[in-house]
């Protein structure tokens, strides 16, 4: 294995909560007055901590979301995610190989510690993920793209930042993990590859995900 350490982004990644929640997040916005499509809720908020979404709009409008914004949005998603959510195509596979070779892994993520729950619990992949495994932007203060909550994963995880590789589905998240020196492949299921520029490599499919985990590349095979 190239790597000690696989931290895997989880909304888009792990779980297929993208869709679902940028459809709700821009129909919930819209519904307060900033009108949002679910293209812009996609482009603007995909990867973002939940602190981004009240800041980019008191830029824009100079208004401030209700101080219960947070707290309805989750109500709705975490609903939906009940009815919807499914894991990643393939991505069981890859945790399976992964617990297999005993390679370490965990997820570090830009949702709530309870978004990240809810969604392993309803898709089944909570059996992959125990709590030392999880690390969200709520652990840190920034989401990114700050480098901040990567970094904590890895030194919670024990692992120096260049020996390890992030998965990431955002172009807020190829960001931080470059800013966190780390190695990064970024997945183009749902995002074009030219917006996850710098990342170190690029794959569509989770099952390619393996197969560029343990390749020699330019760290060489240890």
């Amino acid at each position: 294995m190239r790597y000690d350490l696989v931290i895997f982004d989880n909304d888009g990644v792990l779980v297929d909560s993208e869709p679902i929640s940028n459809r709700l997040l821009a129909a919930y916005l819209t519904e307060l007055g900033h009108p949002t499509t679910y293209e812009d809720s996609i482009r603007d908020y995909m990867g973002s901590a939940m602190h981004r979404i009240h800041d980019l709009v008191r830029e824009r409008t100079g208004q401030l979301l209700p101080e219960d914004f947070d707290d309805v949005f989750h109500t709705r998603v975490f609903a939906a995610f009940e009815r919807e959510l499914k894991a990643v195509v393939g991505v069981v596979d890859v945790l399976e190989k992964l617990v297999g070779e005993e390679v370490p892994y965990c997820v570090a993520s830009s949702g709530s510690h309870e978004r990240i729950r809810v969604g392993h619990r309803t898709t089944g992949l909570e059996r992959f993920f125990e709590d030392g495994r999880i690390f969200s932007s709520q652990d840190v203060g920034r989401g990114k793209p700050a480098p901040d909550l990567f970094l904590y994963a890895a030194e919670r995880m024990g692992v120096a930042p260049e020996r390890c590789v992030v998965v990431e589905d955002s172009p807020l998240g190829v960001r931080a993990a470059v800013a966190a020196g780390m190695d990064v492949y970024g997945f183009t299921a749902m995002t074009p590859a030219a917006k996850l520029a710098g990342a170190t490599r690029l794959f569509a499919d989770m099952g390619e995900l393996v197969d560029l985990l343990v390749s020699p590349g330019e760290r060489g095979i240890d």
